[in-house]
């Protein structure tokens, strides 16, 4: 079941943000996208995950172009989260709305998993950025999807709940999950593959 993008292309405001990306993951495997401020990161994960539009290229699973969003898991900046729900609210909506029929944790087990069982009936306005980040982490866990699209996904995280969601990434791939991560730290994937967005120029390394 391979997760292919074939020369994909990406326009904001008239301008290349994006040219000429294609990458292919396996069962298993891992992409970190790298690269400077302002190189297109962001935007090519927003594209992935079909909030911006393609202005070329293909982007695919198992050969299947129309139906690849129904299996992704996006986590972008913003923790989407709203304030005056409970940790557990929101992941209750969250698990129902992502639901595509496989199972995930119930929202207090995946509260747990991040480390913030204690927190389950708190309102989220309430919590530490930090929290809030490992809150909207949990989603991940609350919905069966075998690809997740992760922008700067430790933004916030304390040593301990970056090393937890290593743990959390591992397991995922080696239940057959894919991820795609932009960041400029560290994730703990060591066996990743590359893509370096410089501007005009990419590097793709194995």
């Amino acid at each position: 079941m391979p997760l292919v993008a074939e020369n994909l292309h990406v326009r904001r405001g008239g301008r290349a943000i994006v040219e000429n990306v294609s990458f292919r993951l396996e069962k298993g495997e891992a992409l970190v996208v790298s690269g400077p401020n302002g190189a297109g990161k962001s935007t090519l994960l927003r594209a992935l995950a079909g909030l911006l539009p393609l202005a070329r290229g293909r982007f695919s699973l198992d050969g299947d172009a129309d139906e690849v969003q129904s299996a992704l898991h996006y986590i972008g900046h913003a923790d989407g989260m709203k304030p005056a729900l409970t940790a557990q609210e929101n992941l209750a909506f969250w698990g129902a709305f992502l639901s595509t029929g496989a199972p995930g944790l119930d929202p207090r087990a995946a509260l747990k998993a991040v480390g913030l069982g204690h927190v389950a009936e708190f309102p989220v306005a309430y919590l530490s950025a930090g929290q809030k980040r490992r809150v909207a982490l949990a989603r991940l866990l609350v919905a069966r999807r075998p690809v997740w699209l992760l922008d700067e996904p430790t933004t916030a995280l304390d040593v301990a709940a970056q090393a937890n969601f290593a743990d959390l990434m591992r397991a995922f791939r080696a239940d057959g999950g894919m991820i795609v991560a932009a960041t400029h730290a560290p994730l703990g994937l060591d066996d990743a593959r590359t893509l370096r967005l410089e501007g005009a120029r990419r590097e793709m390394a194995a």
